[in-house]
């Protein structure tokens, strides 16, 4: 398949589910049409390439990495075959690229020089989750990872239910996996007992998937175990606007 020089933004799964339930089947064609990539890490994406088509040809593409650990004045080469003409690729880790992803850094570059890019369709938890939460889909705000310091992430979670309150928009976040239990217990401990929190884990895993919605306090008697598991929050309060 031949490609329009341009960024293209390459959604990859968020579970375990078959990759053909959950990434369109034309994003395939479109890959295997690119031979300079940019993703997290080298890794982790040969490893989602060859699960996707076995017979995919990885010693054909430059793979430049993209983290925490990236030099920021290499992050604009990345785009020079972009440049000369041909088709760069973005992949995140999980789900959509430039989506709470460092991949924004290089959108950013090629928005600034006028270069074209092309976001493709696939799944984001943030996206997945507010459908199934029933809470205020037309105003809500990601908010990322909350302060780890208590103090700290307390006053976050008392301005994000005022924010809910006031404006009637849900407040999005998520924590690392590994406290995901925490994250419940101190939500249920903080929140106004009448303050809608849903929890969203391994959205899209046709096993494992549990999206439940309840008041605050129906939180504090949780016997679900969320730790090292793919979470997202949400809190939202009753009577906002929809």
């Amino acid at each position: 398949m031949e490609l329009k020089p341009a960024l293209y933004l390459i959604p990859v799964n968020i579970s375990d589910a078959p990759l053909n339930d959950v990434i369109p089947s034309g994003n395939l064609a479109v890959v295997k049409g690119i031979r300079y990539l940019i993703v997290e890490n080298i890794r982790t994406a040969r490893r989602f390439l060859k699960r996707w088509d076995r017979s995919f040809d990885i010693d054909a593409i430059t793979f430049y990495e993209l983290n925490g650990h990236t030099d920021l004045k290499n992050i604009s080469t990345y785009l020079d075959p972009l440049r000369r003409g041909e088709p760069v690729g973005v992949m995140s880790e999980a789900g959509c690229p430039a989506v709470a992803d460092p991949g924004s850094a290089v959108v950013e570059i090629a928005q600034r020089e006028k270069l074209k890019v092309v976001p493709m369709v696939g799944p984001s938890s943030i996206l997945m989750s507010l459908m199934a939460s029933g809470f205020n889909g037309q105003g809500f705000a990601f908010n990322g990872y909350l302060p780890i310091d208590e103090k700290d992430r307390l006053r976050a979670v008392r301005e994000l239910e005022s924010i809910a309150g006031k404006r009637g928009q849900t407040q999005i976040f998520i924590e690392t996996p590994y406290r995901n239990n925490r994250m419940v217990k101190f939500l249920a401990d903080n929140l106004r007992g009448d303050t809608l929190l849903c929890v969203a884990c391994d959205i899209s895993d046709p096993q494992k998937e549990s999206i439940i919605t309840r008041k605050a306090s129906l939180w504090r008697n949780c016997k679900e175990d969320y730790d090292k598991r793919p979470a997202i929050f949400l809190i939202h309060r009753e009577g906002g606007a929809h």
